[in-house]
């Protein structure tokens, strides 16, 4: 059986080791054109994708959807509400891998913090499965509940929030450079913190 603490423990190791590589480098690149800063900075930066955060955000949802899928296989309460969370999780996790939410873009004459346009339809989406899911969330035991309200509340800070200063300062001052890397590495921890967040909420869930 898993220890819930220990998993938030060494989940939360990973995400500030991960982290601060991505930050640390970013730093570096600021300050150095150094050849092995400009080797590791495709590899270890939050900016960039295809890379170590990349796989291990996509893992960690990835790892959510399986838990989400584990609590599907075990229990006889909200069975299709529980499918339902699999499934999105899952999507998120391919997502993260292969960008396809970025295939929204482009779409509508947006600028300023919408400058990135997919986010309009990503928040009704977000709002959208807020009020589907919101009988379901109410009947889920008050530990539960709390936790994943946390989790879903970082994670969308990050995925979906972020994305307004990045599309501003996008506009305005190109993906180049410190001041973009920042609020991307921003909104990237906070995608991996709430994606943790969820992991130790579901398995915490699943035990009880």
């Amino acid at each position: 059986m898993i220890d819930p603490r220990a998993l938030r423990r060494w989940l939360l190791y990973a995400v500030a080791i991960v982290s601060v590589l991505g930050l640390a480098i970013e730093l570096a690149h600021a300050q150095s054109t150094a050849a092995w800063i400009d080797a590791l900075l495709p590899k270890l930066s939050l900016s960039y994708e295809a890379n170590v955060p990349t796989w291990f955000s996509s893992s960690l949802l990835f790892a959510c959807a399986l838990a989400a899928g584990d609590i599907v296989r075990k229990t006889t309460e909200h069975r299709a509400h529980w499918i339902g969370i699999t499934v999105m999780l899952a999507w998120m996790s391919l997502d993260e891998a292969a960008e396809l939410h970025e295939q929204l873009g482009g779409q509508i004459a947006t600028s300023g913090v919408l400058y990135f346009d997919w986010v309009i339809p990503a928040a009704a989406v977000v709002v959208l499965i807020a009020v589907l899911y919101l009988p379901f969330v109410r009947r889920l035991a008050a530990p539960t509940r709390n936790r994943l309200i946390v989790a879903a509340a970082i994670y969308i800070a990050g995925a979906l929030l972020m994305e307004l200063p990045l599309g501003w300062w996008t506009e305005h001052h190109g993906n180049e450079g410190i001041g973009y890397a920042l609020i991307d590495w921003v909104e990237e921890t906070l995608e991996m913190l709430g994606a943790s967040l969820a992991l130790v909420a579901f398995v915490r869930h699943r035990q009880n």
